[in-house]
């Protein structure tokens, strides 16, 4: 058996707090996120999702039957969750997306986001088939930037939009990321 860990992480579909531009709470998916997810491929595997609502919502329209891993939460944004952006103070927000040690949400920091999902990757076993994970944007970044060896600070310049895959290959603590259309 090979001792490659093949991730394919898939961001939720659409929510009506991400089309109004709003920091997530527990939100279901609405029906568009709904939509977005109906012709998306994940490959037989075992699943894994996150504890929110629109993580197992996402992970139920895929056909699967995850395990939920509460490390495969989303981004803890503390006070802001559920505010919109202008409800936000400019000087908070510019700290919190230019100092990755931040959180002036009082929820968690970009760096504290990066290392659980680091631990996460590396807890992976070797050998163990297809994982699928369904997740948040923030987890998919977060996964990409350990991937990449890239400092927390590169977080922000990931784009990921709901209902996409990113597949990730690692051997040991190397990663790989695999683009696929």
């Amino acid at each position: 058996m090979s001792d490659v860990v093949r991730l394919t992480l898939v961001s939720h579909g659409m929510t009506d707090a991400m089309a109004a531009g709003r920091f997530p709470a527990d939100e279901p998916l609405n029906d568009h996120g709904r939509a977005q997810l109906a012709d998306t491929q994940v490959g037989a595997g075992h699943a894994v999702c996150g504890p929110e609502l629109r993580a197992r919502q996402s992970a139920e329209t895929l056909g699967l039957a995850p395990t939920v891993d509460a490390r495969l939460a989303d981004l803890d944004c503390g006070r802001w969750r559920g505010e919109t952006l202008d409800r936000i103070a400019p000087d908070e927000l510019a700290l919190w997306l230019t100092d990755p040690a931040s959180a002036p949400h009082g929820g968690e920091t970009v760096v504290d986001v990066v290392g659980r999902i680091r631990d996460w990757l590396a807890s992976l076993p070797a050998g163990s088939g297809r994982t699928v994970a369904v997740t948040h944007p923030a987890v998919v970044r977060a996964a990409v930037v350990v991937a990449l060896d890239a400092p927390p600070s590169a977080f922000w310049r990931v784009d990921v939009e709901p209902g996409t895959r990113t597949v990730l290959h690692g051997r040991g603590s190397v990663w790989k990321l695999r683009l696929t259309q």
